[in-house]
């Protein structure tokens, strides 16, 4: 078994995204024009986005015996991913339906097969501990909270990209360093109005080196059990948002093992989300780390105003 350095462990999906013009109302008809079919799926795209960038990594996940599975398991070996494939004979692998607007905002329908849930039995501790570094989603909770486990016995550090409550997710919880979740998790969560004591909240309780949230245009604030630090988000035009928290944490995670501030891991993440929306689906605007840093150096940003912008002042 080789040494990597990032390990990911959680969703994989094979997108369809329709480009519509206006999201539909209730009832009503809506013609399209086309729809295209890639893979996606939150820990997939971030392992997929860190090994483009030169990381070296391998991706632990559950699909079925279809085309879908065939898709998934081709880009992985096309981008040099140690892919850990676990096949469930006569299942259909997760799909997603994204209807994205002509904003670029996306809906998303998922169908997942619960025959397609990773197992705890299923993963290998070498898998996970020949690392230098384990993201999970969270979707596999029971796995991922394993994985999480094994990760810090050998002192290696856990990432995690959540966006739902699952049952369980608390004994996760407990063994990520670097929590970083959907706008309003927090709050759901910790039962908070305000984001800002959500987060010191969960760093709190959880014992995290770092809670944040990703804001969308709003950029992305986090705390790390002292201080805020929050990076405004760079204006783009915007063609599809699939994708844009998967790339931040590739983001986050290629920072972090390149041993980077967190001011620089912060914008870079940023940086590298929006490039991603200039671009159809989940990983079709994923560029060099060449071509981030110089979107970077030159960019507009949203501006630093507003309510997390002055958690920092």
């Amino acid at each position: 078994m080789s040494q990597v350095d990032l390990v990911g462990v959680g969703l994989n999906a094979t997108d369809t995204l329709i480009p519509l013009t206006e999201f539909p109302v209730c009832g009503s008809k809506v013609e399209y024009s086309h729809e295209t079919v890639m893979p996606g799926g939150q820990v997939a795209t971030a392992v997929v986005a860190c090994q483009t960038w030169g990381l070296s990594t391998r991706y632990v996940g559950k699909l079925g015996d279809d085309d879908a599975a065939r898709l998934h398991a081709r880009a992985f070996a096309e981008a040099g991913v140690d892919a850990r494939l676990i096949t469930v004979e006569n299942a259909a692998s997760p799909r997603s339906l994204i209807l994205v607007d002509g904003s670029g905002e996306r809906t998303v329908l998922c169908r997942r097969d619960a025959r397609l849930i990773l197992q705890p039995e299923e993963l290998q501790r070498e898998w996970i501990v020949r690392s230098r570094a384990l993201h999970v989603d969270g979707y596999d909770t029971a796995a991922a909270t394993l994985a999480a486990g094994w990760a810090r016995e050998a002192g290696i550090p856990v990432t995690a990209d959540l966006d739902e409550i699952y049952p369980g997710v608390e004994a996760l919880l407990e063994r990520i360093d670097y929590l970083i979740v959907s706008r309003d998790f927090p709050c759901r969560l910790m039962q908070e109005s305000d984001l800002r004591s959500a987060l010191r909240k969960m760093q709190s309780r959880y014992g995290c080196r770092l809670t944040a949230a990703t804001l969308g245009p709003d950029g992305v604030l986090a705390w790390d059990g002292r201080e805020f630090h929050f990076s405004a988000a760079f204006r783009v035009p915007v063609v599809d948002t699939t994708g844009a928290g998967d790339i931040f944490h590739a983001g986050f995670l290629y920072g972090l093992l390149q041993g980077w501030e967190l001011e620089r891991q912060l914008e870079f993440s940023c940086a590298a989300a929006a490039m991603n929306c200039m671009a159809d689906g989940a990983r079709g605007g994923i560029q060099t780390v060449a071509a981030i840093e110089a979107f970077m150096a030159g960019a507009e940003r949203y501006p630093r105003t507003g309510e997390f912008a002055a958690s920092i002042a």
